[in-house]
């Protein structure tokens, strides 16, 4: 749906062109005509004084108008130039699936499958700037995993990080990390292996790899991390501001956090609500130049499903125009514990209480379910 009725027509400020005639020959205006020639010549001076604050007055108005027409007229080029120049992947989504696999559909709003690729190529592997393929098997890994559901409302936004050493099943390949999926069968067989596990349906994929990590964090300018206590030498307790390379380390670092990964994911949350924030502040929203940096940063580095249309971004773009971090809620995946399976340390899932939340997704009803239950939520245990 587009929203030209929102940014130009609907904005009834379109004063009649000089060019029209308001009245129909031979009606009024002639009779008017008539009956000003028959009065007598008016000799007094004209009201000079009102007449100057008329036109001032009209003209500010007529000013007023062109500006809010080219701003909305901006904007609207910006959804259209910006969202055709989205990366699109094809073939992400599984086929031969069999029907008892098959996620049902939802209840109401739609569940994107965040992804970011541990890479391994000097070359942009997503984004407009890619410069080879975003998967080859083994070449990339999938480091950072997260369902977000947006509800059908679209005042809110739930995010939920998937371990990326999760114990999974993985179709045709037994059990193995949640990670290895992307390895082995690129978005497909990741799709389908979070599907079974959640029995959620992804309806979306996004993908970034770590060159355009950094790119985006540098174009936000950097980002400011508190860290709440001392871990290792590297980090220290205290805020800290970080640019791209110094945030790609802090979110890939796991060593000597008390709970390894859940810890690692939680940082690679508040770097998301971080950069999030920062996107969405006055000044860069209101700033054109820094606007066109941060869409150029998003389009260059980011690539989506190819069921992603413009028509379908720009209505998100326009649904969740209010959304702020607020209206976010950042949590891991249910976790029983962790392991040592094939000498790979694992994180195992906690299948019983998985089971609401994925059900809540599936429902619609994620405000329900992190009212009635305790989550793993960024900001209690983040390290």
């Amino acid at each position: 749906m587009r929203h030209e009725q929102d940014t130009d027509d609907g904005l009834g400020i379109f004063p009649p062109r000089d060019d029209e005639d308001l009245t129909e020959p031979g009606e009024a205006g002639d009779a008017a005509d008539s009956a000003d020639s028959a009065e007598e010549e008016d000799t007094s001076p004209p009201p000079r004084r009102r007449s100057r604050a008329r036109i001032a007055l009209l003209t500010a108005l007529a000013l007023l108008g062109l500006g809010v027409v080219s701003v909305a007229g901006v904007a609207w080029w910006a959804y259209d130039h910006y969202t055709g120049r989205v990366d699109r992947i094809p073939n992400v989504f599984p086929t031969n699936v069999p029907e008892s696999a098959r996620p049902k559909a939802p209840a109401g709003g739609e569940t994107y499958l965040l992804v970011g690729i541990d890479r391994r190529s000097d070359l942009p592997t997503t984004g407009s700037d890619a410069k080879t393929a975003q998967w080859r098997p083994g070449a990339q890994r999938s480091d950072t995993m997260m369902l977000v559901h947006i509800p059908e409302d679209r005042d809110n936004a739930y995010l939920v990080s998937l371990p990326r050493d999760s114990w999974v099943d993985i179709p045709g390949h037994g059990k193995a990390k949640l990670n290895a999926s992307f390895s082995w069968g690129g978005p497909p067989l990741l799709i389908d292996t979070v599907q079974r596990l959640t029995k959620v349906r992804v309806d979306h994929l996004a993908v970034i790899d770590w060159s355009g990590f950094k790119k985006l964090t540098d174009a936000v300018g950097g980002v400011d991390i508190t860290i709440p206590q001392d871990v290792g030498r590297d980090w220290t307790a205290g805020t800290h501001h970080m640019d791209g390379e110094k945030a790609l380390a802090y979110v890939r670092e796991r060593k000597g956090l008390p709970r390894g990964d859940l810890d690692r994911t939680q940082r690679q949350q508040e770097f998301l609500k971080q950069v999030i924030g920062k996107t969405l502040t006055t000044g860069n929203l209101t700033n054109p130049l820094k606007a066109k940096e941060l869409l150029d940063s998003v389009t260059s580095t980011v690539s989506v499903d190819d069921r992603l249309s413009d028509s379908d971004l720009r209505d998100l773009m326009w649904d969740m125009r209010g959304v702020r971090t607020g209206d976010m809620t950042f949590m891991n995946a249910p976790v029983a514990g962790f392991d040592m399976i094939r000498k790979q340390s694992v994180v195992l899932l906690d299948e019983d209480q998985m089971g609401p939340l994925w059900e809540a997704m599936r429902n619609d009803t994620m405000d329900a379910y992190v009212a009635k239950y305790p989550t793993d939520s960024l900001g209690e245990t983040a390290r």
